[in-house]
Formats: structure tokens, C-alpha cells, sequence
């Protein structure tokens, strides 16, 4: 974990530091004027400072949880580039700035003391927030990259304990440090991780579709070295760099790191030395000048001192803002406009370009679904489903140069598709080409001829497990049970219309009187659990002879089940949903360790369903499956890392790490899949 938490530690060490030496200078600066007695109102203006920095954070988690996949990574993307930003401003400040920096905060002070109490609390305030900003800032960029809090959250907690305890040791002239070469060593360090901050943004803006290039690789090292090692993830904690890159990624991180550092490191050889020792004044002595100098603090020489705290708060804020506002927002002037057989689109003039929110009103006495359409081609670029008689619901869409017009579709009606209008001046927006019956009839054929073939084999399968069950061969049982089990779950997407022999075949014990005990507990499962839990062939032969029937059963019977083409876009999603509930669990385990096998049939599963859906997805959104592919890879990666020459790693055992960035990998590549089953839902405005 400590590589996940190198990078706040790094940050948490040099923010704490510059605030602790600051508030130190303030301190020593009421002793020495006999004001001891305003303490109080330094630690108010920190206590405040603190809990403005702790808000901050937890406003930018609250707000990227409330967005969607994509927006999310448009948010983290854009902050993290922010983060860069700041932390570019802070080393190159402390390297110009530091030497006046202590006169200028006593000459505060003192006229804070002038002026009163709530002087004094804005000043200790003032010089606090900005780091403490900055840190929320970078922190929660960190928690982002590494997928998990625990590691960066103790990074920084050791950052400023040790901070504080440096602060201390040097105000009690405990201690002595070279303050120069420490904010030099530390500046180094921090524009590597900035760099790598900076290259993980990138990402999220690729990812989040506002910046192009999200499938030009650089490099793709997965298949040459293991995402999950010590060594990928040491890199991978401290550098942000991962085992596949893309090309903007490299441009960027390459970028940065020789134009700041050559900057910084330039800087540092031609710049003045700064006084090399600290030693604060205990609060029976007067500060040490030395320290008082090399102290560096949030006062900005030659600016107001609010302008940085104020751009650290308010820059994310309107980012967020803009993103909540693109995605989800709703204009006041809204326009009504009617839906029904009589009057569908009555009300409609044409739209401003951007986005539009339309009030959609039911005048007619049918549930309806409304679509905004380009009347040429059919392409969707909004809809409402169910709209009851005499409701309103809300419609936002993006209007861009083009025709545009409102089908409405009652239950039991007619279709009618209401006068058009052109709209100019706007970009290019793109549509959803709807999907009808028809359109998906290919698909469902190629994937009902996969699951009949897949059938045909398990059947063969099953039989040869019955018959070492009964010839008492328990040890090639076992064997004959994972494969078989795995050609089962490879055919997740047509569980659906297995009906009741799913349960029978592959049913959990979950909700049975009598759990692995019940008579009623049967199929793979069942065997499984007499196989790794020692019952003898005599207790397992009618387990055995059940699967086979009911397998065999299901193979005659599927041809002619009912499997809905609609049903086929959602298993995209579904499958991996099962996978992430149950086998990433081991909430299915019945003794054999074998779940993370199971997920990895569910992969190729998934995949079989990918590649006959693809024309279709292609047609609609080709970077959809960019990512997914991606994501699919990822996630492989980890589960055959757990396959070794003695079998499969069981998941209870697993790397605590592992298994965080395995259940990470596969959440992201569900967001991956999410926009299938709407990108393909049968819509009847086609």
C-alpha cells in the first residue's frame, strides 16, 4: 500500500511543513510582542482554515458521486489538471519566494494586533487555507488515481504528523535543517508526481469523450508484463505510470517533466542561496532570523491574499458547475410542447443551438412515448418512455445544426411525427440510430446458434462427469466438473430463457431450509460441494444423474424457447453484474476455489455477445467497444494472473491489493457497459 501512498505522503510532508513553519512565525511573533494571550485566535484562524480544506474535499467527492460514468471522468480529469497546475505554482513560488517571506508575515501580524481580534483570526486563516486548499486538492486527485482511499489517505496522515513533528523540533531549537535543499529535494519529487497526475487526467478526458485519442496506444506492455506485480504497481502507485499508455498520455507526461523540471532545476543553480538552517525561537526566546527567512508561508508577495485561496475553491466549483449543467441541468425557459395523436409537437418552434430542456405534455387520453428525431433518418436525440395522460415530464437535449422533429407513439396508436424545423449555427450533434426487431434478428441468430453448439458440448461433458461419479473416480470428477461448470457459464446470456432449469442446473443454496444439506439443492453447485467436501460416489451418483438430465433436457428445449431480441443488448451488462455480486464475492464457492475461473467464462461470455452485437455498436458508437475492449482486457489480465501451475487462487485469498483492483477493474468496465442496452434498446420511433 506504501506505493499508493508515496505521492500524498510527498504532499502532505511539504504542505504541512510550509503551513506549520508559517503558523510557528506567527506564534513566536505574539510571543515576542508579550501577546500571548491572542493565541487563541491563531488556532481559531487554523481550526477554520482546517475545516474549510476537509469541506472542500468532501464537496468534490459528493459531487463527482452524483454524476454520471462519463461526467465523472470529464470532472476528474479536468480537476486533476487543475491539481498539476497548482502544484507547478507552489514549488516554483517557494523556490522565488521564501527568503522575504517571514518579514512579511510579522509586519501582518503586528497589523493585525492593531486592528483586533478578527484581524488576527482572518490572518493565521488566510496563511493556513491556502495549503490546506491545495492539499484537499491533490489528495483527492491521488484517491482517484490509485481507485482506493486507504493508501493515499495514510500517505498524507504520515505527511503532517511528521511535518509537525519537524515544526516542533524546529521551534523549540531541537533541530536543525537545510530548509533550501529540503524545498528543492521535495520540488523535484512533487513535479514527478505531477506529471504522472497529469497523464492520468488525460485519461479521464479521453475516457469522458470531451478529448479524442482514447484508442492511439503509445505502447500496451499487458501482454508482456503483469499489471498486478510488486514492481507494475510500485510504478504504477508512485508515477502513474501504467503498463498501457496512450499516445497523448506519453506526449503529455513527457512533456511536462523536461520543459518544468529543466525549468526548476535551472532555476535552483542560478538562484541566490537562501539561509540554510532553521531554528525557531521557543517562546522564551526571540525568533531566530534564520528560520524566520527560510520559512515559507501562504502570503503572496505582490498580490492580495485571497486571490489563490479563493481560485482554489472557486475554479473547481465552476467546473463542477459546468458539468452537472451539461449533463443534467434544466432551463427555466423551458418551451411546452404537447404530445399526442391529435397534437404531437404542437408548441414546438424552432430551438436555440446547445442544450435545451423541453417540457413534454400527455393532451391526449394514451400512455406515450415521445422521441425528438431527425425526421430524415430517424436518428433519436431524446426520449420519454411512459408519459401517462395529462403529465409533464422533462426532456433535455443538445440541438446542433440540423432538422429536428417530435414523433409521438401512444400505446395502442398510431405513430405520428409532427412538422419539422431546421436549426442552424449550432456544431454537430450526434444522434442514436434506433434499433427495431429486425435490426437485432441477426444478432440473437448468430448467438442462439452459440449457446445450441455450447449446449451440445455440455451435454457430452455432463455425461462424463456422471460417468466418473459412478465408475467412483473422484479425483478426475473434479476435473470433469470444472470444465463442464465453465462451459456452462459461458452462456450467460441466454440464462434468461432457461426458465426453471437454470435453478435445477446451477442453483445456489441461498434461502434453503437446509442450505448444502436441503434435498432440494441440486446441479453444479450440489456436486461441487460433495466433491470438496468428501462424500463418497454412492451420496454424489444421483446429484450426477440429475445434471445430466436436466442438461440434456435443456439442450432439446432451447431451440424452441422464446428469447426476446430485446433481451440480448442487456445481458451485455448483466452477465459481469452476476460476476461481480457472486464470484468476485466467492458468495457461490462450494469448496473447489474456482470462482475466479468462472469469471473468466464469464468474460468470454460476454465477449461472444460483444462480437455479434458489434456491427450494430459500430454503426452507433464505435468508441463504446474501444473501451470496453479495454476494459475487457483489463480485467482478464487479473483474473488469469490468479491462475497458477497448481490451479486457481481462490479469492478469500487473493492480495488485498489484488482484489481492489480487480472489483475496481470490473466496475469500470460495467460503466464501460452501461450505455449497451440504451445505445440498442428497441425503440419504436424507428
Amino acid at each position: 500500500m506504501w506505493d499508493e501512498a508515496f505521492p500524498s505522503f510527498l504532499i502532505g510532508l511539504r504542505e504541512g511543513l510550509e503551513a506549520g513553519l508559517v503558523v510557528s512565525i506567527l506564534i513566536a511573533t505574539l510571543v515576542r510582542a508579550e501577546q500571548k494571550a491572542r493565541l487563541p485566535q491563531v488556532w481559531t484562524g487554523v481550526a477554520a482554515a482546517v475545516a474549510l480544506s476537509l469541506s472542500f474535499g468532501a464537496v468534490l467527492t459528493f459531487t463527482a458521486a452524483n454524476l454520471s460514468g462519463h461526467a465523472q471522468e470529464a470532472f476528474g480529469g479536468a480537476l486533476s489538471l487543475i491539481a498539476v497546475g497548482f502544484v507547478t505554482v507552489m514549488v516554483f513560488w517557494m523556490r522565488r519566494s521564501a527568503r522575504t517571506l517571514s518579514a512579511e508575515i510579522k509586519e501582518k501580524v503586528r497589523a493585525s494586533l492593531a486592528m483586533g481580534a478578527g484581524a488576527l483570526v482572518l490572518t493565521s486563516f488566510l496563511a493556513v487555507a491556502r495549503e490546506g486548499l491545495e492539499t484537499s486538492l491533490f489528495l483527492w486527485t491521488n484517491v482517484r488515481t490509485a481507485g482506493e482511499s486507504t493508501g493515499p489517505l495514510i500517505g498524507a496522515a504520515v505527511g503532517l504528523l511528521l511535518s509537525a513533528g519537524l515544526c516542533w523540533g524546529l521551534y523549540r531549537r531541537a533541530l536543525r535543517m537545510n530548509l533550501t535543499r529540503f524545498f528543492t529535494i521535495t520540488g523535484i519529487g512533487l513535479i514527478v508526481v505531477a506529471a504522472g497526475v497529469l497523464g492520468y487526467g488525460l485519461r479521464d478526458l479521453q475516457e469522458s469523450g470531451l478529448v479524442g485519442g482514447g484508442s492511439a496506444y503509445a505502447f500496451d506492455l499487458s501482454g508482456h508484463l503483469d499489471a498486478s506485480s510488486w514492481y507494475a504497481t510500485l510504478v504504477q502507485g508512485t508515477l502513474n505510470l501504467t503498463v498501457t499508455m496512450t499516445v497523448l498520455q506519453v506526449v503529455g507526461y513527457v512533456a511536462y517533466l523536461g520543459v518544468v523540471m529543466t525549468l526548476f532545476v535551472e532555476g535552483v543553480r542560478g538562484g541566490k542561496p537562501a539561509p540554510a538552517a532553521a531554528e525557531p525561537a521557543s517562546s522564551q526566546e526571540k525568533p531566530a532570523s534564520a528560520q524566520e527567512q527560510a520559512a515559507a508561508g501562504p502570503v503572496r508577495s505582490g498580490r492580495p491574499r485571497w486571490v489563490l485561496p479563493a481560485a482554489v475553491v472557486a475554479v473547481p466549483v465552476v467546473v463542477a458547475g459546468t458539468v452537472i449543467a451539461v449533463s443534467d441541468g434544466k432551463q427555466d425557459s423551458s418551451a411546452t410542447v404537447a404530445v399526442s395523436e391529435q397534437e404531437c409537437g404542437k408548441g414546438f418552434t424552432t430551438p436555440l443551438p446547445g442544450q435545451q430542456v423541453f417540457q413534454m405534455h400527455n393532451t391526449g387520453d394514451k400512455v406515450s412515448e415521445v422521441y425528438l428525431v431527425n425526421p430524415g433518418t430517424g436518428a433519436v436525440y431524446g426520449e420519454i418512455e411512459g408519459l401517462a395522460p395529462g403529465t409533464t415530464r422533462a426532456l433535455t437535449a443538445t440541438i446542433g445544426s440540423g432538422d429536428y422533429a417530435w414523433r409521438c407513439v401512444p400505446t395502442g396508436g398510431k405513430a405520428v411525427t409532427s412538422s419539422a424545423v431546421h436549426v442552424t449555427g449550432g456544431a454537430e450533434v450526434k444522434a442514436v440510430e434506433p434499433v427495431s426487431e429486425d435490426d437485432l434478428q441477426g444478432p440473437l441468430t448468430a448467438y442462439k446458434d452459440y449457446v445450441n453448439q455450447g449446449l451440445a458440448t455440455l451435454v457430452t461433458e455432463t455425461r462424463k462427469l456422471q460417468a466418473d461419479v459412478h465408475a467412483g473416480d473422484l479425483g478426475t470428477a473434479r476435473a470433469d466438473w470444472l470444465t463442464a461448470h465453465l462451459q456452462y457459464t459461458s452462456l450467460g446470456a441466454a440464462y434468461g430463457t432457461f426458465a426453471d432449469l437454470d435453478g435445477k442446473i446451477n442453483g445456489r443454496p441461498d434461502g434453503l431450509a437446509d442450505k448444502a444439506q436441503d434435498k432440494d439443492f441440486t446441479g453444479f453447485l450440489r456436486l461441487e460441494y460433495g466433491l470438496w467436501h468428501g462424500q463418497g460416489a454412492a451420496e454424489l451418483t444421483p446429484v450426477a444423474d440429475g445434471l445430466a438430465q436436466d442438461v440434456a433436457k435443456l439442450a432439446h428445449d432451447f431451440p424452441g424457447q422464446d428469447f426476446a431480441p430485446g433481451d440480448l443488448p442487456l445481458r451485455a451488462h448483466e452477465i459481469l453484474e452476476n460476476t461481480l455480486q457472486f464470484e468476485l464475492t466467492g458468495d457461490t464457492d462450494q469448496g473447489s476455489g474456482t470462482n475466479l475461473a468462472t469469471a473468466q467464462a464469464n468474460l468470454a461470455g460476454t465477449q461472444e455477445l460483444l462480437t455479434v452485437l458489434k456491427p450494430l455498436l459500430d454503426e452507433r458508437d464505435p468508441q463504446v467497444l474501444t473501451r470496453v475492449d479495454a476494459g475487457m482486457k483489463r480485467v482478464g489480465d487479473l483474473v488469469a494472473a490468479a491462475h497458477g501451475p497448481e490451479g486457481w487462487t481462490p479469492v478469500d485469498r487473493l492480495p488485498a491489493d489484488t482484489r481492489r483492483q480487480l472489483d475496481g477493474a470490473t466496475g469500470q468496465l460495467l460503466e464501460d457497459l452501461a450505455p449497451i442496452p440504451a445505445l440498442l434498446e428497441i425503440r419504436k420511433a424507428a
